[in-house]
């Protein structure tokens, strides 16, 4: 063994850069139990094979070598989470991304929902308007003196109804979907 070539590498290594192959699905999966994105799984289990590669000097025979890759990797993922807790990636492109409205804009948008509102029958805004607070059906029906299903109807007339009045307001369609979802299309109590 002493006279092979640098280039050569010994039979004890090769057979333990095979069976690491051969973990590779097994880290895969160890690394999804961090929660990572598909990507991120293999960048993490590739990070983690250069490294068992590069330590393979270091493993003891005769101990697991799956405990020893499966060491290996959740040390990777805790120094890259420390790494990525001091210093945050893309910040610029996250705040660039984020675009708020002026302020003028969304007084207007309130303004158009305040006149489309007061354009729906008033038993129909009421329920609609409680139900966008986050009051139940059952409570609403209580107060009302009426049954759940006629609440539920009130409050999806009243959807349709507000969203064809403002679709004959001038504005860009994104702009009634950023201010009114919860109003229009909320989800039900």
């Amino acid at each position: 063994m002493q006279h092979l070539a640098q280039t050569e590498t010994p039979p004890r290594l090769n057979d333990l850069q095979g069976e690491i192959v051969r973990l590779a699905p097994a880290l895969k999966a160890f690394a999804r139990t961090f929660r990572l994105s598909q990507p991120d799984v293999e960048d993490l289990v590739q990070e983690t094979v250069v490294k068992a590669f590069g330590s393979l000097d270091s493993f003891e025979p005769g101990t697991s070598l799956k405990s020893w890759l499966f060491t290996i990797l959740r040390n990777t993922f805790c120094s890259m989470f420390k790494k990525n807790q001091r210093e945050p990636v893309g910040v610029e492109q996250y705040y660039s991304a984020m675009v708020m409205q002026p302020a003028q804009e969304w007084a207007i948008r309130h303004q158009e929902l305040e006149h489309a509102l007061l354009k729906i029958p008033k038993e129909r805004r009421d329920a609609l308007v409680s139900v966008a607070f986050g009051i139940t059906y059952q409570e609403i029906a209580s107060s009302s003196r009426c049954e759940i299903g006629t609440v539920k109807s009130r409050v999806s007339r009243a959807r349709c109804e507000l969203a064809k009045i403002l679709e004959g307001v001038p504005t860009e369609k994104r702009h009634r979907q950023t201010v009114l979802p919860a109003l229009i299309h909320g989800a039900r109590p």
